[in-house]
């Protein structure tokens, strides 16, 4: 399992119920299940991913996290997930209180777009960053949005969501090894990892 999943996991209390947007080919999910015996769900809009995550044994809706969050009652869950997929999303604010309406904490991670890598590529070369995490053109990327670490905590200050626990880290893509980043993490992580709760 990639290194920023296993850190999430770490968060993640045994017993609890956990609803995982974006839950792509249920990895996490499963890992939870299993050694934490959390019930679980995951909602994906990929249907291979989907089918990949049924085969694991997970609990997943095949649909658009936008549309299908919307048919849960108020804290339904304990954790509600967005791992990495917060810089494709269109309307940020609504999801993220959304994520709080529906579970008592929400997990956010997304590529630190503000790492020195980026920064130098883009001074460098004049051009918008390429990188294992971002590994797109800016005409075909899925990424609408480039987020630092300090731009989110901003946007948690502007909006009301409080910032209970983060951890920045620095791992390669799909990578199962990585390290906790102290110093400077706008600059050296090259993922943000945050927990929220409602102010």
């Amino acid at each position: 399992m990639r290194f920023d999943l296993k850190t999430i996991a770490y968060w993640i209390r045994p017993k609890s119920s956990v609803l995982d947007l974006g839950c792509g080919n249920g990895v996490l999910l499963e890992y939870l299940q299993k050694k934490r015996g959390v019930h679980g769900t995951g909602i994906e809009i990929d249907e291979e991913k989907v089918t990949q995550a049924i085969f694991r044994g997970v609990s997943v809706i095949h649909g658009d996290i936008n549309e299908e969050i919307r048919d849960y009652a108020d804290n339904t869950f304990d954790y509600v997930i967005l791992s990495q997929t917060l810089q494709q999303v269109y309307r940020p604010t609504w999801l993220i209180a959304e994520m709080l309406r529906v579970g008592r904490k929400g997990i956010v991670s997304f590529p630190n777009f503000s790492h020195y890598k980026n920064r130098f590529y883009f001074f460098l070369k004049g051009r918008a960053p390429i990188s294992r995490e971002l590994p797109y053109e800016w005409f075909d990327t899925p990424n609408i949005r480039r987020i630092g670490i300090t731009d989110f905590k901003r946007f948690c200050s502007i909006f009301g969501f409080k910032i209970q626990k983060q951890i920045n880290i620095s791992t390669y893509h799909h990578e199962e090894t990585g390290k906790v980043v102290r110093f400077f993490p706008n600059f050296f992580a090259i993922y943000g990892i945050f927990m929220l709760t409602k102010e």
